[in-house]
């Protein structure tokens, strides 16, 4: 397997962060997380707000996904700006959904972080050691819930 650089792949071509099951899977972009060690297991963590439609998904799942692509920056963009709620926006993605360890993923991805829900909470204010950022990030107090997940597996994929 290729080795990849996840943070610098994540700021530069940012991921998608997909959930759901076989009845109805939904995916949003995104641009913070991270990847690390915690309690003995390799982790990655994401950040959702509860008003995007895959909080809804990502809530009621155990398992997710982390989807990258190489120069995708346009469909990133429109994955990100349009809502699963209004529009069947994967299938209008031209996005073909696979399975495995029950978690949706991306076969035109060019590699997939198939992840186990381990952990999940909310940013709070009080826990904030710089006001300047919380005033930045959150003048409207819609706090992420940051979810931890355990890395299951990663599959290599790409445009066929």
């Amino acid at each position: 397997m290729k080795a990849y650089n996840f943070p610098n792949m994540l700021e530069k071509e940012w991921m998608l962060i997909t959930a759901g099951s076989d009845q109805k899977v939904n995916t949003m972009t995104a641009g913070w997380g991270g990847f690390g060690i915690l309690w003995g297991k390799p982790c990655v963590f994401i950040f959702i707000r509860p008003q995007r439609y895959t909080y809804e998904f990502t809530e009621r799942e155990n398992y997710f996904s982390l989807n990258f692509f190489e120069n995708e920056k346009k469909m990133l963009s429109y994955l990100g700006t349009v809502s699963g709620r209004d529009e069947e926006k994967i299938a209008n993605a031209n996005l073909n959904i696979e399975f495995q360890h029950n978690t949706p993923y991306f076969r035109e991805a060019k590699v997939n972080i198939l992840c186990k829900k381990i952990y999940r909470d909310i940013l709070r204010e009080e826990n904030f050691l710089f006001p300047e950022i919380h005033q930045k990030w959150y003048p409207k107090k819609d706090y992420h819930i940051v979810y931890i997940g355990e890395i299951l597996e990663i599959v290599e994929g790409g445009k066929e």
